[in-house]
């Protein structure tokens, strides 16, 4: 099999196949994949969930603007360099800074932070906060952001409709979107979720040849968990998918798409995720690990925040400090027989760490 181009057939069949001695072979084949292309180091990339305000009410998300239960609360500039500085004495080479889609942190707030990140950092800054103007985004990106993340969440135009209203604006195409960011010099991060209601084994196909096609630089999947205060938790709606072809928001199917990742986008850095981690809180994420990513994503966000960044509940890690959190992530990388990279970790591009 070529693991650098799959294809729709053998993808399908991947994603369809139960048996564990034959999906041994697929972890092994993106295992030896990730070894090949981007080694043994694990990098951490220190997560601060700036804002839970959220202008959209995108139907998954337990941080859509209709969910009036929820408290929502803003980082300061302050707190969030705090943060930065804590990533820097824990060793890590780069920030996440994640919001949901809040017009709050205008262009000039998020320059100012880049701005002093840089300043006082050698950190890399990704940014991940929704779907911004071009004027921002070539703002923050002269600033010294260095990266951008922002799943487009399913290929399937019809779906992707259902799960994100419009807030009154010009439609956003993502795929378009991402690669356009990547011209003005971003490297770029997108994925998709697993299992949420709609999705079909073609969709999902389509969704990873896709991965290839953008040629992501990161490639972040996890699974559709049902958040009670939201139209797809509640199943307000049918999505009209039969249940041989409805993808299941299974810790196995999570697994398989890291793994098939791995193999269209040797080198693309891949997160085993905190969503993961929930699913199951025992060994998720080394088996993420196992099976072709090559990132974790430790939390920096101040303790009494965690609770509230409530994109789906019960999530895993939300009442450790960065401290332990970091201690034990270090143990369970060890224990791998892997190690914590270092730098930035970005991309490799023809032997070369962009």
């Amino acid at each position: 099999m070529n693991t650098a181009c799959l294809t729709r057939d053998e993808i399908l069949a991947w994603l369809r196949q139960d048996d564990p001695a034959k999906l041994d072979d697929l972890w092994r084949r993106a295992d030896a994949a990730r070894r090949s292309a981007v080694g043994n180091a694990v990098h951490l990339r220190g997560l601060i969930e700036v804002s839970n305000h959220c202008i959209r009410r995108c139907g998954y998300c337990g941080l859509r603007a209709g969910h009036s239960e929820l408290e929502r609360y803003r980082l300061t500039s302050d707190e969030v360099i705090g943060c930065a500085r804590h990533a820097v004495k824990l060793g890590y080479g780069t920030v996440v800074l994640q919001a949901g889609e809040d017009p709050v942190l205008t262009q000039d707030w998020v320059v100012n932070v880049i701005t002093r990140i840089k300043r006082e950092t050698a950190l890399a800054v990704t940014l991940s906060l929704g779907e911004r103007s071009w004027h921002e985004l070539l703002a923050w990106k002269k600033a010294g952001a260095d990266r951008y993340l922002l799943r487009f969440e399913t290929s399937d135009p019809e779906l992707y409709r259902k799960i994100h209203p419009p807030h009154g604006r010009r439609k956003c195409d993502r795929a378009r979107f991402l690669p356009a960011l990547r011209e003005i010099g971003y490297e770029i991060g997108s994925g998709v979720m697993i299992g949420i209601p709609g999705q079909t084994y073609s969709t999902l196909v389509n969704d990873i040849l896709r991965f290839s096609e953008m040629d992501l630089d990161m490639i972040g999947v996890g699974p559709w968990l049902a958040h009670p205060a939201t139209p797809l938790g509640r199943g307000d709606w049918d999505p009209a998918v039969s249940v041989a072809e409805q993808v299941p928001a299974s810790e196995l199917m999570v697994y398989k798409v890291v793994a098939l990742a791995r193999l269209v986008c040797p080198h693309a850095n891949i997160p085993s995720t905190t969503a993961l981690a929930t699913l199951n809180r025992k060994n998720g994420r080394e088996l993420g690990l196992q099976r072709g990513a090559n990132v974790f994503m430790p939390n920096l966000t101040p303790l009494k925040y965690r609770s509230l960044y409530e994109i789906y509940p019960a999530k895993a890690c939300i009442y450790e400090t960065a401290d332990s959190c970091h201690a034990c992530l270090q143990h369970r990388i060890a224990k791998m027989g892997r190690h914590v990279g270092s730098g930035p970790g970005g991309r490799r591009r023809c032997g070369a760490v962009a």
